[in-house]
């Protein structure tokens, strides 16, 4: 069960996610300087999660120019730690997202297929543009690992929406 697309335009519902790194916890839509980017990932057990931060690594200068970027998953600390260590990431890497904040964003929640893979549940991969002002511009959510959104051209698209000031699409 999913729940209800978020809705564009609106505030959304003020969240803190712990994390490592000096801050130790991070909060979005609160009233803030910048816009900030939250990506969601499905968590250590994910391959494609993996390659899709390490691209997100490499392209974080040009992120962090144009706004702040919040990376989470509902892992455990020590899950995101192992996986901090490993890789050897730049970003705030935040972990424990709990379900009721998964589906307060409208992602589609997944059990595992086993213990092996992970062993509660966690959310698909989403990509959410948050104004300044804690409401919602731009929702990309998949039910599955393989889509996600290409990095270049969601920071071109978000570089033309913030310096244009863009409205919200996809409101009717």
């Amino acid at each position: 069960m999913t729940s209800p697309k978020p809705n564009v335009g609106a505030q959304i519902e003020p969240m803190t996610f712990p994390c490592l790194g000096p801050t130790g916890a991070i909060s979005i839509g609160e009233t803030k300087d910048r816009w900030t980017m939250l990506f969601v990932y499905r968590g250590k057990h994910c391959p494609r999660c993996k390659r899709f931060l390490n691209k997100l690594n490499t392209a974080l200068p040009a992120w962090t120019d144009v706004l702040d970027v919040v990376v989470v998953s509902s892992d455990t600390q020590e899950k995101a730690e192992a996986d901090l260590a490993e890789f050897g990431w730049d970003f705030d890497l935040c972990y424990g997202m709990t379900e009721a904040q998964m589906r307060a964003l409208g992602l589609y929640v997944s059990s595992p297929l086993s213990e092996a893979e992970t062993t509660g549940l966690f959310a698909e991969p989403g990509a959410f543009a948050i104004r300044p002002n804690g409401t919602l511009m731009l929702v990309d959510i998949s039910n599955g690992p393989a889509a996600r959104p290409d990095l270049e051209e969601l920071l071109d698209g978000m570089k033309f929406n913030i310096e244009n000031d863009r409205p919200e699409r996809g409101t009717a």
